[in-house]
């Protein structure tokens, strides 16, 4: 695969990224089976020995278990860690944690040094590359977030950091009080998910030099080759999808991916499957050059309307 630097960062990625949510099989630590575990596993290795360099994580995915899963993965193969970008995220907190409380967003201090604290140790490593606030929590104070983030980041425990699901008021915001750069921005983009393209997110991210992370490149599936839909709007877009990607040679799922490394803001998608015969394909996106005929073809299917 190609590889681009993140941006404001000494890091290099490839353009792809693996996407560690669902590798555990299961948000039940109780059903946690040998054969899952195995198979995480292999698809972390999968991932690796494809060629992925970015991987991405959250203290929730899992329920804290995909982060351990990855953490017993680099101590049977510790080469791997001088080899790899570890993202993970917080500040999403479970319903009943503790008894009683709603499910919410926590970015006060004590929360943010205690969670990335877990995630550090969940994986065994000494340092995460990139630190996500998961979601904007609407009572965050940015100076108090100021104060976490340099802890953390004077302490060694984290190099570089990052948001997720912000929008660019959220960026502008948090970003006026830290002393350092944010370096990415996480965001549902895809053909099934245009916002990012006209609210300002992906301007930001070149003017700011925010590198974007695409989670559900695939729209959650729907936008795969092994989807079928009713929906017209929906028909008419893997129809459209169809017909470009055979005129490249390639499946939808791919072409899905390769319109997202069009996007002169250098979007890294997230490859998020848990079968690691799958992973491979992807990286075939890497290959696409896609005309600007052609991606504006997909881009006028996906919002079902000529351009103005």
């Amino acid at each position: 695969m190609k590889t681009q630097r993140i941006s404001n960062t000494d890091l290099t990625s490839t353009r792809l990224a693996y996407g560690c949510m669902r590798i555990a099989g299961t948000w039940n630590p109780a059903e946690l089976t040998p054969a899952r575990r195995e198979n995480a596993h292999a698809c972390l290795i999968a991932a690796y020995e494809a060629g992925y360099t970015f991987f991405d994580h959250a203290d929730i995915y899992g329920r804290g278990m995909c982060e351990s899963l990855h953490g017993e993965v680099l101590k049977q193969v510790p080469s791997m860690r001088k080899d790899i970008v570890i993202a993970t995220k917080g500040g999403i907190r479970f319903r009943d944690e503790p008894p009683g409380t709603v499910n919410r967003y926590d970015f006060s201090y004590e929360h943010l040094i205690r969670v990335c604290e877990g995630s550090l140790k969940r994986l065994g490593i000494e340092t995460i590359d990139i630190y996500h606030l998961h979601r904007p929590d609407v009572l965050m104070d940015p100076e108090e977030i100021c104060l976490a983030l340099e802890k953390l980041h004077k302490e060694g425990k984290v190099r570089y950091f990052g948001v997720s699901n912000f929008t660019p008021s959220h960026v502008d915001t948090l970003q006026k009080y830290l002393p350092f750069n944010l370096v990415v921005n996480q965001v549902e983009i895809s053909l099934a998910r245009l916002e990012c393209l006209y609210d300002g997110t992906l301007d930001q991210c070149i003017r700011e030099k925010l590198t974007p992370l695409s989670w559900s490149p695939l729209g959650g599936g729907w936008l795969s080759e092994r989807a079928t839909v009713e929906d017209e709007k929906r028909k008419h877009l893997l129809e459209e999808m169809d017909a470009v990607a055979a005129l490249y040679g390639y499946d939808r799922s791919t072409l899905a991916l390769a319109w997202l490394l069009k996007h002169p803001s250098r979007i890294i998608p997230i490859v998020g499957s848990a079968d690691p015969a799958r992973l491979k394909w992807a990286i075939q996106a890497d290959e696409v050059e896609l005309t600007r005929e052609d991606w504006y073809r997909l881009l006028v299917a996906a919002q079902g309307h000529p351009m103005p």
